[in-house]
């Protein structure tokens, strides 16, 4: 019990040290602290909330409309010999690794509370469902860091076969068995409107709050650099580093990925070392996700009673999975060609697109994915000798 309070009061001290040396920080440095906050708001105004909204939206309905059940009936010969779950985890992965973060958690969390997976199957998911999305990792970081078609091929190809590993590696985590069947019975689900409603809500309100935890780190970030914090850091983890050839910078650059994941990988554009080590730098960072990604998983697992222990462990795997893949795979694969002027012109009209476009776009993209699970359904229903 002695330890206990002991590391409670250290806890404390230290968490009021950290919240007064940030608010030093605010009062020293003003402008400095207003043109990063600006700059997190304009991230979430023109990235986020276009993206990440409509994936949300499609998510819940998925879930609210009964679409998971008979897409779980589908899956379950692939869910359940591979990871042992329910095949009505299937909508988690497949939106997972389309979606971006936080979409694969956001969905798990879902399914879980609406009783459509275990929490053990749930806790099972959350430590490979949540990924990067296709287009983050083609788009910005391989072809707008690295130049390259043949590095965005390597590292989501990587990140995906990492993710199943871990997902293989805890398919007996909380014992064996435990897996829930997909329902078979007609149910009665919500309404498409009520649903539809419901689902706009709670969406809204969950980018809201990652929008905020963007924010805050993008401050954060701006502070550490400024207060010399990083660098002070970085030197000393620098030689640690210098042992695998080296230097201090990269260091510093594994801080910014551990802590935000947008501002880590596009901190490697000023990498002048190993491409290979690059390479496999931002496949950790992709696997890993961030802390700032981390925060937004764990506001919706507020209350739940999912383990966030197994959550963080996940992806701290991914991430080193990742890493020895993409680096592998960068020595037996020539990554020099580059993606040409029109790709690059692509990412930089992507990068400049204004609210509407982006949103737009997003949506027209999360509206194939919703056509895809009413296909599925459909089949199911087919297979399963039932109509409507």
């Amino acid at each position: 019990m002695n330890m206990l309070s002991a590391r409670r009061r250290v806890f404390d001290l230290l968490t009021v040290l950290g919240l007064l040396g940030v608010t030093v920080g605010l009062v020293l440095l003003p402008s400095q602290m207003v043109e990063a906050a600006k700059g997190g708001v304009e991230l979430c105004f023109n990235v986020l909330i276009p993206s990440l909204f409509p994936f949300f939206v499609i998510s819940s309905l998925t879930v609210e409309l009964g679409l998971a059940d008979r897409l779980g009936r589908l899956a379950s010969p692939l869910m359940e010999p591979l990871f042992n779950v329910g095949g009505g985890c299937a909508p988690a992965l497949i939106l997972g690794f389309i979606g971006g973060y936080p979409v694969g958690a956001r969905t798990v969390i879902n399914l879980y509370e609406s009783k459509k997976c275990s929490k053990r199957e749930a806790e099972r998911m959350l430590a490979f469902c949540n990924n990067s999305g296709p287009a983050f990792i083609f788009g910005v970081v391989g072809a707008g860091i690295f130049s390259s078609s043949a590095v965005g091929l390597i590292l989501y190809t990587t990140h995906l076969l990492a993710s199943i590993l871990v997902g293989l590696i805890f398919r007996h985590h909380g014992g064996r068995g435990g897996i829930t069947k997909p329902v078979r019975t007609e149910a009665a689900h919500t309404p498409f409107p009520a649903a539809f409603v419901r689902s706009v809500s709670s969406s809204f309100q969950s980018c809201l709050g990652i929008c905020g935890f963007v924010i805050f780190f993008t401050v954060l970030l701006k502070l550490l650099f400024l207060s010399g914090i990083m660098d002070a850091v970085s030197s000393a983890l620098g030689a640690v580093f210098g042992l695998f050839g080296l230097d201090e910078s990269w260091a510093s650059l594994l801080l910014t990925g551990l802590l935000e994941l947008t501002s880590g990988v596009w901190s490697l554009r000023e990498v002048s070392g190993s491409l290979g080590a690059s390479i496999a730098m931002a496949a950790f960072m992709l696997g890993w996700a961030g802390l700032s990604v981390h925060c937004q998983v764990l506001s919706f697992l507020n209350e739940t009673g999912l383990s966030a222990r197994t959550y963080l462990f996940g992806k701290l795997l991914h991430g080193l999975l990742s890493a020895c893949l993409a680096g592998m795979a960068a020595s037996f694969i020539s990554v020099d060609t580059p993606l040409g002027a029109y790709l690059a012109a692509e990412v930089g009209n992507l990068a400049g697109l204004d609210f509407a476009s982006a949103l737009r776009g997003s949506a027209v993209l999360s509206a194939g994915v919703l056509a895809i699970f009413l296909l599925a359904s459909a089949i199911s229903l087919k297979i399963s000798g039932k109509k409507r």
